[in-house]
């Protein structure tokens, strides 16, 4: 077995959280190695970004390279039920940051991101599994590459930034039951050849099934005339086994009067793709020398595009705790790591629940709606679930039922 050199950080996954791990911490002098299980650029869901990801990029030192690229621009969102749609312009927010953000193809997204970590110092190493760890004294991580080749690597603190390959959860037993029923994904990407001028390019679109409303619908467009499309819905709505995916992927899409309309004309570029019991949880989030980042902790749902944006921001506080801890600071892991970033996971998990149960639509789609209100409900969909002083974040659930409640029995949001 192959002994490689000491480092301060080592960082499992080459992914978006993965990467500003690996910047944050040579920005603040640590030397780096990330270890990758697969070879970059490869394939990965998660393509909408919000506002909130570039204030992360920007401290990371990534933001240019990100805006320069030829990514399609994203301004706000649109939710549309039936024939009807409301619009989200992220400028109309409440919180202070950048009101655009990106959709991207993961591909090009992750490996730009990762190459700009390496600019700025970072070792990275693609192709290598992780297959061991060890924290009873100083970290230590054992790793295996195509060749069947071991290595042992020393850090003085170990980062989880491997998405759902959730090594560390996986390892340590750390795995929890998810608080949210298994749902499946079934998605492609196309050339969309959308010929709508109505059609607004700049933002998300989010579909509701007609007759279910637990069932979702994305139509992210790329640049270049492309797009990613999929359906979110229960095993038994999809009603996949045996059935093939393309045909059952274009019955769902059909089924929802805008999606049918502006797709009709689409090309389907690749098989259709599915995700099921993509939920995930942990008993712990950190312990002596690690620390689970993004998807390795919690993912709640695919709805309102937080998973990157949870990644980027985890990174964000855990790596400058790691800096202090690694300069002789006595760190509280629980209070100045977990709390703060479950504040963002939950006020998440409160949309994502009462969107499922109903409420946060007929809020969505009341006929008045404050301004006020709107621009609270805004900053959250533009990723800023971690601002404390909208309302809206932290107890987002039991605000948004209140609301809820309000519409089913006035008609209006118009207390709030």
């Amino acid at each position: 077995m192959n002994l490689a050199d000491d480092v301060d950080v080592l960082v499992i996954g080459a992914g978006p959280a993965g990467a500003l791990a690996a910047a944050y911490a040579r920005r603040q002098g640590l030397s780096v190695r990330v270890l990758e299980r697969q070879q970059f650029p490869r394939f990965s869901i998660g393509e909408s970004l919000l506002p909130a990801c570039m204030n992360l990029l920007a401290e990371a030192g990534m933001v240019e390279a990100v805006e320069q690229f030829g990514f399609q621009y994203k301004n706000g969102a649109q939710i549309a039920r039936g024939e009807r749609h409301v619009d989200f312009e992220f400028a109309d927010k409440t919180t202070d940051g950048y009101s655009h953000t990106f959709e991207v193809t993961r591909a090009d997204f992750d490996q730009l991101l990762i190459r700009e970590a390496e600019k700025q110092g970072a070792e990275v190493h693609f192709l290598e599994e992780i297959t061991a760890v060890d924290f009873s004294a100083q970290p230590r991580v054992f790793s295996q590459d195509v060749q069947r080749r071991k290595t042992e690597h020393r850090a003085r603190f170990v980062v989880d930034a491997s998405g759902f390959g959730r090594v560390l959860p996986r390892l340590l037993d750390l795995d929890a039951p998810s608080d949210f029923p298994v749902r499946a994904a079934l998605f492609t990407h196309v050339e969309d050849h959308i010929s709508d001028p109505a059609y607004d390019r700049n933002k998300i679109r989010v579909g509701i099934h007609p007759q279910n409303r637990q069932v979702w619908y994305w139509l992210i467009p790329f640049s270049h005339g492309r797009a990613s499309i999929g359906v979110v819905a229960s095993d038994e709505f999809l009603r996949l086994n045996g059935a093939d995916a393309d045909k059952r992927l274009w019955e769902m899409i059909n089924q929802e009067p805008g999606m049918k309309r502006l797709l009709g004309d689409a090309r389907q570029l690749f098989p259709a793709r599915e995700i099921r019991g993509y939920a995930a949880k942990v008993h712990r989030l950190h312990g002596k020398g690690f620390a689970l980042l993004g998807n390795a902790g919690e993912f709640l749902d695919p709805v309102f595009s937080s998973g990157v944006t949870i990644a980027m921001k985890s990174a964000q506080l855990a790596m400058k705790l790691v800096g202090r801890q690694l300069a002789g600071e006595t760190i509280d892991w629980d209070a100045e790591y977990a709390k703060p970033l479950m504040l963002g996971i939950d006020t998440f998990r409160g949309y994502v629940e009462t969107w499922y149960e109903g409420g946060l639509q007929d809020v969505m789609f009341s006929s008045v709606q404050p301004p006020r209100l709107r621009a609270m409900m805004c900053s959250v969909l533009a990723g800023y679930a971690w601002d404390a002083q909208n309302p809206y974040v932290g107890h987002s659930g039991r605000r948004l039922r209140t609301l809820a409640q309000l519409v089913r029995a006035n008609g209006t949001a118009a207390v709030f």
